[in-house]
Order: C-alpha cells, then sequence, then structure tokens
C-alpha cells in the first residue's frame, strides 16, 4: 500500500462506504456533462474555463471509479492518490491515464487560482478529460 494512499486512509480522506457503488453512475453522467460543456467552451475560445471543466470531468470520472470499488472521498487530491493505488498500480488504469489527471488537476489550479491557462492547455486537458471518461466507463462497465 503506497504511503499516499494510507495517509488519505488516515485520514479519512479516503474511506469505505457501503453506499458508494449505487452512485457510480450519476458520477459518470456528471463527467459526460462537464466534458460537453468543456468542449463548447474550448469552442468559444473559452480557454480557462475549458480546463477547469475539463478537469472537473476527469475528478467524476475518477470519482466514478472509487465508488465502483466502494470508496468515497473527502479530497481531491485523495481521488488522484486513489486513482493511482487502486487502478493504475494495479494495472487496470494505464499509468499515462493518472498522470493526466494529476496534470490537470495541476493545470485547474493555476487556471482557477492564478489565472494562468492557454489555449494549447485547454485543448489538451479536454482531449485527455475525453479519453479518461472512456476509460472510466470501460472499466465500470467491465469492458
Amino acid at each position: 500500500m503506497s504511503r499516499d494512499f494510507k495517509k488519505c486512509l488516515e485520514k479519512k480522506s479516503l474511506y469505505r462506504s457501503e453506499d458508494a457503488k449505487g452512485l457510480s453512475k450519476n458520477e459518470l453522467i456528471s463527467a459526460g456533462d462537464d466534458l460537453e460543456e468543456a468542449r463548447l467552451s474550448l469552442a468559444g475560445r473559452r480557454f480557462k474555463w475549458a480546463t477547469i471543466q475539463a478537469y472537473y470531468s476527469m475528478f467524476h470520472a475518477a470519482r466514478a471509479l472509487l465508488y465502483s470499488r466502494g470508496y468515497r472521498e473527502r479530497s481531491h487530491y485523495c481521488v488522484m492518490v486513489g486513482i493511482e493505488h487502486l487502478f493504475a498500480e494495479e494495472g487496470l488504469l494505464d499509468m499515462k491515464w493518472a498522470r493526466a489527471l494529476r496534470n490537470a488537476m495541476s493545470m485547474r489550479e493555476d487556471a482557477d487560482y492564478s489565472s494562468e491557462f492557454s489555449e494549447d492547455g485547454a485543448k489538451t486537458t479536454v482531449k485527455n478529460a475525453d479519453g479518461f471518461l472512456k476509460e472510466a466507463k470501460r472499466i465500470i462497465e467491465g469492458g
């Protein structure tokens, strides 16, 4: 068990929940909705919002994955740690998608808190959100 995953469990920023598995479907819907909004923002050249919305698409898809394993979260960071530990390190999700989630989180924070964003960054984040959502659906639906 990774040190970061263990720390998230100890702090109860990731925790087991009996009702979590039933929440995956709605998280996937939210992820799809956010991805569509990100695409619209990108088309409208609203690169800050495209970056933020694409990250939230990935965040909801990641939550859906965690929920499918019976975990809930209280931290964006621990969502990422949970994805890395439960899916990427287990070989269920290519590590490139875990890195894409980590990068999207950083880009969202830069856009949100420092107003640092770019057209290229927004395009990359939207593209990665699309791929991440497809992978989350594949894993959850057992494909």
